[in-house]
């Protein structure tokens, strides 16, 4: 029989005691969670931390605690049950179940011509739809363009630190590739002969795939990741693996921190902090990143570019680290909302992935819808967002008026009324999971950073974190979707400041956003504005993103590069 009155304590941990064979609840001045407490618990569950490890532990916890609280006053009925699906195909069954043919997005809007610069540096600047009729067009090679790109990627990184490992000899063999197809009139599309990079959390043959971190530097993972092989099939060239602040948190990694290229004394954000600096300083034409709590989001503004983050799902995330098996989403960045769709359309044209349980959910597949009548469109904007005293108003603002000339209707929304941010510890929950044999090993103290709110401390924490918990915010995600479906219902988008709760509350329901450059601050750094769709239709959302950078010239703003 085990004996419960000497771990008592520890088990208060925001939960409920046992007294006299009943559950009592708490006391509504929750006793102080203390290092004693956590090292009878930690008994309990067959970990052991340091002293020092446990009292920054101990901090965090009292943060989890209060999120607990706060779900505690949801009334969840026993109907509801937790947002996340168990499938019990086998993969083989999965695979089985895949609809063989391939998808086709549409057709592009039309474009004007495109002519080779007189200055090839100016190439660095080109959209990829740009530099993709040179290529269609045989004014440039696949090679000439792939060398041109490797030469900027070596010229800028030791500044900006956005490269983990280039991949020359591959890139140089498939645009050599690109070329003798292209020249034999087997044209795959736009993506055909574009250079581009990787995220390194995505696996490459042949390569490193570090995770940016310290106890993974020489990892190497013997397989291709779903967007490495899809975008292979459009004839892209892989050009570098890409930094991430470790195990995708900031823009810190085993190398330095990497930098956005507007000024190079700040980093570029994380944690697709490579994929926008690389983008952002013309070294690619685009490149792969992935979020699960702004990871797009934020290094697209930090640098000023146009990032995409998909609906849950819509990207096989197969041979990518897993961070939170439930919020990880992969998707492009790029210098435009059309370039996006044209990266999107390839990393969706073979159809869900059985690798991926999460993109066999899709009920539609992506296509292209350009020709949307933007008077058609109902748009809404969270109006107690603008409302608020923040610094970028002023260009959110004029972002507004421009979808206001451009005939789109504006109604005013409001958030739902659940606090998503009690719902975070979903994240570092999975994280810890994913990563409990590091955490474990102790390898975790190999890692740069250390601080409190780093993931060797969060990890500890989550050990910490109820079963009961994580299930209940599950469910009270359930209520987060139906409520956030009920806000949209009748909408075609809304618009939100990039930092507002919206980026919580998608990033857990899963909706489409996509970040557009609408300024800059009075310091001379980019600003911009999110857009969010509604789930699986990144066709509309991606016309009106479109539609506000071609009425804009944000898109089309470059840093300087005088360092």
């Amino acid at each position: 029989m085990l004996v419960l009155k000497k771990l008592t304590p520890a088990l208060l941990l925001g939960t409920a005691c046992f007294a006299a064979g009943a559950l009592v609840a708490r006391p509504t001045a929750p006793e102080e969670i203390t290092v004693p407490m956590l090292r009878a618990a930690q008994q309990l569950m067959g970990i052991s931390f340091s002293e020092a490890q446990l009292d920054s532990t101990r901090r965090n916890l009292t943060g989890y605690r209060e999120s607990y609280e706060a779900l505690r006053k949801l009334d969840i009925s026993n109907s509801v049950a937790p947002a996340v699906v168990f499938d019990p195909r086998p993969l083989r069954l999965r695979q089985a179940s895949l609809v063989a043919a391939t998808t086709t997005p549409g057709k592009l809007p039309e474009m004007a011509k495109v002519k080779l610069p007189a200055t090839r540096d100016d190439l660095a600047f080109y959209t990829v739809r740009q530099l993709g009729e040179l290529l269609r067009t045989k004014q440039i090679s696949s090679e000439e363009l792939t060398t041109f790109f490797l030469a900027r990627l070596k010229k800028y990184d030791p500044k900006l630190h956005c490269v983990i490992t280039l991949t020359e000899e591959l890139a140089l063999q498939q645009a050599r590739q690109a070329d003798q197809e292209i020249k034999a009139g087997k044209y795959r599309g736009p993506l055909h002969g574009i250079p581009y990079g990787a995220k390194d959390l995505f696996s490459a043959k042949g390569y490193k795939t570090t995770w940016g971190s310290v106890p993974y530097k020489d990892q190497t993972l013997d397989e291709d990741a779903a967007v490495v092989e899809r975008l292979r099939a459009a004839g892209a060239v892989l050009c570098a693996k890409l930094t991430l602040g470790e195990l995708a948190q900031g823009d810190v990694w085993f190398g330095e921190k990497t930098r956005t290229p507007w000024d190079i004394t700040k980093g570029s954000s994380g944690s697709s902090a490579g994929s926008a600096s690389a983008v952002a300083a013309g070294l690619l034409p685009f490149a792969i990143g992935t979020e699960t709590l702004g990871s797009i989001v934020s290094p697209s503004t930090a640098c000023g570019i146009t990032g995409l983050r998909p609906t849950y799902g819509r990207v096989s995330r197969a041979g990518a680290m897993a961070l939170s098996w439930t919020m990880d989403k992969a998707g492009p960045l790029a210098r435009s909302a059309e370039d996006c769709a044209i990266v999107l359309a390839a990393l969706t044209a073979a159809g869900p992935d059985a690798r991926d349980p999460a993109t066999m959910q899709a009920p539609n597949a992506f296509r292209y819808a350009f020709g949307t009548n933007l008077k058609k469109l109902r748009v809404g904007y969270v109006k107690k967002a603008f409302d608020q005293d923040y610094p970028t108003k002023a260009n959110d603002q004029a972002s507004l008026d421009v979808l206001r000339k451009l005939g789109v209707e504006l109604v005013p929304i409001e958030m739902p009324a659940i606090a998503a941010g009690s719902l975070r510890f979903v994240l570092t929950a999975e994280g810890a999971a994913a990563f409990d044999g590091l955490t474990r090993s102790g390898r975790d103290g190999q890692m740069v950073l250390q601080n409190r709110f780093a993931w060797p401390n969060t990890f500890r924490s989550s050990r910490f974190i109820p079963a009961v918990e994580y299930l209940q915010a599950q469910r009270a995600r359930s209520l987060l979707i139906e409520q956030m479906d009920a806000q949209l219902k009748g909408l075609d988008a809304y618009i939100t400041p990039s930092f507002s709760a919206s980026l919580v509350v998608t990033n857990l329901t899963g909706h489409p956003a996509i970040a557009l450059p609408n300024g800059f601050t009075a310091q001379g750094l980019p600003t911009t504005i999110t857009f969010i769709g509604q789930l699986y239709e990144e066709g509309t959302l991606l016309a009106l993103a479109k539609a506000y950078q071609d009425a804009t010239e944000f898109d089309e703003k470059h840093p300087p590069l005088t360092f």
